[in-house]
């Protein structure tokens, strides 16, 4: 939490008191039903909050826009950035129903009211959205075709619509067929040993 609080300064009281009730409301509901590994959760702060506000350091999500969490797990990058950003409007969503009652819940004790949370494949999602996040459920190839109907066309944001996708290691075979797509180190904003492989790779769409 400190580190969170050093790097983003700037975080109102209502903010630093959501930041803070996550590690209690994660060990509570994580005793019910595991949606983090134990030896994760020891570090939650540092692999999921700060992993998911890294997307923070390259874009600034706009009042009334449109983000979907695809594969959300336990609520990652989507309630981290949803408390950074209360004006934008949050989907997040999970194939596994027990994941999202857990996140649904977290969602609700931190009073979140730019997030919905819903039971479903990202094949089956027909809206629009200015920008798709996610943390390495699948490879890009196959993400994108689940994904590349979603995304609206008019961008508002300093960097096209498309998809912010976290993930480490070697990404260049995987990114071989989107020679637009551009690959943030995720170590250039955020100093600490964990982020040294991380990295962001947005694609415009």
């Amino acid at each position: 939490m400190d580190l969170i609080l050093k790097i983003f300064p700037d975080l109102n009281q209502t903010q630093k008191k959501q930041f803070e009730l996550l590690e209690n409301l994660y060990w509570n509901w994580n005793k019910k039903i595991n949606v983090i590994s134990r030896k994760d959760l020891e570090f939650l702060y540092i692999k999921h909050v700060l992993h998911s506000l890294s997307i923070a350091k390259i874009v600034k999500f706009k009042r009334g826009s449109n983000v979907l969490d695809v594969g959300t797990g336990g609520g990652f990058p989507g309630i981290p950035l949803a408390i950074f950003f209360p004006t934008t409007n949050f989907h997040l969503i999970d194939s596994i129903g027990k994941k999202i009652k857990v996140v649904q819940a977290i969602a609700n004790e931190l009073k979140l009211k730019n997030v919905t949370c819903q039971t479903i494949r990202a094949e089956n999602i027909n809206d629009k959205y200015d920008f798709i996040v996610s943390r390495a459920v699948t490879r890009m190839p196959l993400f994108f075709k689940w994904v590349k109907n979603n995304i609206k066309s008019k961008s508002i944001h300093e960097i096209e619509n498309g998809i912010l996708y976290l993930k480490g290691g070697n990404l260049q075979d995987e990114l071989k067929s989107f020679p637009k797509s551009t690959i943030y180190n995720l170590n250039s904003y955020l100093k600490d040993s964990f982020f040294e492989t991380k990295k962001l790779v947005h694609l415009a769409i």
